[in-house]
């Protein structure tokens, strides 16, 4: 009996283990040693920046001998749907990272953020790059990364094919049609997880130029039934139809489409700035630059692609160790601290004085002054439902929906949550 007892026990505690590494990725790289440390909780999303956040996080530690800092990550769809309320606990994310947009908007209504304007290592910042933290004159969230959301290309099989980045909407069909006569397929589309979300941007950046077409949307005065709206779900059509992405593109996900981008058996990927380290890692031979499609005729042309400012580092009011928290956000802010964040990677960032080492972070930096890109415009819809509703429009016109049909759709459940 005694036996039989004790693997009950085993087993219960094994299933206990189990169920709690699912709750989010934790990491310490010290804990509270009798008292005489004060531990801290970052709290954010990207697992890929696991390895080199530790480092830093050793770093600062070492500098910081009365502070012990503990990182817990969760995968992004679950950290945007459960973010708010874990913060509001103050249990966990005395340092937490915000995305702009809708999250930054139910975050800042829900009051958890700490008031930034007053702290010394807010020069630190690019001051271009941080205004979408800022709300009624206060700095309320640090964006750290600058992303460029639009497609990935391989600039050495579109030299070898003797292509070049098209000006147009012509233009891109014409290479597209190219790159499929040679057996490529043109864009890898990661529809099962990370969907139109990246994508749409750059489709729509010039159908709407107008930046303030989604606050137009949900105050009433535009609607998703317009040209401008239409005309993008006409253009993601065109690409399905035309066979420009590959078959179920829903079902891809996106280990499976960068694979197909790294094996050049497709030329693009639909995602951004922020996966070409790690195509490089799947295939180190690989030349990477950053295109985005043209949609209108090239006279028409206001922008050239998407920036984004992401990643917002703040700190949480409700936090009882704000003094720490904020020394942390100072420490990453430093340039020899960003510089390596940055390098290891691959992200631009919008701390000032980063140097910049990497290759790809290199050659693709004239994005950032010589380019005229447009803020994300996905992240200017502040209510999460009409977000949602956007996005599902594009994806039932690629499951076969008319345009106009998944525009009206959309724009019924815009009417609904009108602001």
């Amino acid at each position: 009996m005694k036996k039989k007892y004790s693997s009950v026990v085993l087993t219960l505690l094994a299933v206990l283990l189990i169920l709690s590494g699912c709750a989010g990725e934790s990491t310490s790289n010290s804990s509270s040693e009798g008292g005489s440390k004060t531990q801290i909780n970052f709290m954010h999303w990207r697992g890929e920046d696991k390895a080199v956040l530790d480092e830093i996080i050793a770093e600062f530690e070492k500098e910081n001998p009365d502070i012990a800092v503990e990182m817990t990550i969760y995968p992004s769809d679950q950290y945007m749907a459960t973010a708010q309320r874990m913060l509001q606990e103050g249990s966990t994310g005395d340092v937490f990272a915000s995305f702009p947009g809708a999250q930054f908007e139910s975050l800042q209504s829900a009051g958890v953020f700490e008031d930034l304007s007053g702290e010394a290592f807010v020069s630190n910042f690019d001051e271009n790059l941080i205004s979408v933290g800022q709300l009624d004159g206060k700095q309320l969230a640090l964006p750290y990364q600058l992303v460029f959301n639009m497609p990935i290309y391989n600039k050495a099989m579109f030299e070898e094919l003797g292509l070049e980045v098209p000006k147009s909407w012509s233009e891109f069909q014409a290479l597209c049609d190219t790159l499929l006569e040679n057996g490529i397929t043109p864009i890898a589309f990661p529809g099962a997880d990370i969907g139109p979300n990246q994508f749409m941007n750059s489709m729509m950046m010039n159908n709407a130029p107008d930046e303030d077409i989604f606050a137009k949307l949900q105050s009433g005065e535009e609607k998703l039934t317009n040209e401008w709206w239409v005309k993008t779900l006409e253009d993601f059509q065109l690409l399905e139809e035309k066979g420009y992405i590959q078959e179920n593109a829903l079902g891809t996900n996106q280990d499976s489409a960068m694979q197909m981008v790294a094996n050049e058996e497709a030329a693009m990927l639909a995602t951004g700035s922020y996966h070409m380290a790690s195509l490089i890692g799947l295939n180190p031979e690989l030349e990477l630059d950053l295109l985005a499609p043209i949609t209108v005729e090239e006279s028409e042309a206001v922008y050239e692609g998407i920036n984004t400012a992401t990643f917002m580092l703040a700190v949480n009011s409700n936090s009882e160790k704000k003094e720490q928290a904020k020394k942390f956000v100072e420490f990453l802010s430093q340039p020899e601290i960003a510089s390596k964040y940055a390098n290891e990677t691959g992200q631009h960032l919008t701390v000032n004085d980063v140097n910049y080492e990497s290759e790809v972070l290199k050659n693709t930096a004239y994005w950032i002054d010589e380019r005229k890109t447009r803020f994300q415009p996905r992240f200017l819809i502040t209510n999460a439902q009409v977000e949602d509703a956007v996005l599902s429009s594009i994806e039932d016109v690629l499951g076969g929906a008319d345009p106009m049909d998944a525009a009206a759709a959309a724009q019924k459940i815009v009417d609904e949550n009108r602001e």
